[in-house]
């Protein structure tokens, strides 16, 4: 069985590593490497920003109201 190469991209298991990384990051001493295009990340940002309230637009009235309803609902289930 061939072994698998390590994710340059993994961050630590042992949380006194993890911790170092992160201040190190925040400081500015290690590029934070997470693997995500920046670019993309933008623009999954603007259609997110928009979507609820276009797709709020959207929808009578009526079924705004069961949609909301059936979010109370499961939020007080939780509590419980």
């Amino acid at each position: 069985m061939k072994k698998k190469p390590e994710n340059p991209h993994k961050r630590p298991g042992d949380p006194l590593e993890l911790a170092k990384l992160i201040g190190d990051i925040a400081m500015g001493n290690v590029k934070d490497e997470s693997g995500k295009d920046p670019r993309a990340v933008a623009r999954g940002k603007m259609g997110g920003a928009k979507g609820g309230k276009a797709r709020a637009e959207k929808l009578d009235p009526a079924k705004r109201k069961e949609i909301a309803q059936q979010a109370i609902k499961a939020r007080w289930a939780k509590k419980d």
